[in-house]
């Protein structure tokens, strides 16, 4: 019997994550918005919901060892926290694209000539 792919719900919209407050734009950036996905110890990353039920966060103890959950793995590529600092948003705004041509004069061509 084949196993049916879980649908996750994606908070994303228009290249953003209204729901998080300071969450910054990846408009004009190349940066694809990524949708959630099951790491290999059947969690659910970048959800929003940080709440799956096979979360060690979920069945925490004394005995929980706290590097169970390190790695890329636990971290969502464009729906992580880490977006929102300023440092990392800096870094978004720095790749956004601008929205028209650069040094571009109305009637006259510049650059004729000079290549």
């Amino acid at each position: 019997m084949e196993k049916k792919k879980e649908v996750i719900q994606s908070p994303i919209l228009d290249e953003t994550q209204p729901h998080q407050i300071a969450a910054p734009s990846f408009k004009r950036t190349g940066i694809k918005m990524q949708p959630p996905f099951v790491n290999k110890y059947g969690v659910v990353i970048g959800d929003s919901k940080y709440n799956s039920p096979n979360s060690p966060l979920n069945q925490w103890s004394e005995d929980t060892d706290p590097s169970v959950m390190s790695g890329d793995e636990w971290v969502h590529p464009t729906n992580d926290i880490g977006w929102n600092t300023e440092e990392n948003r800096k870094l978004i705004e720095e790749k956004k694209r601008p929205k028209g041509a650069p040094f571009m004069h109305p009637s006259k061509d510049v650059s004729y000539g000079q290549d």
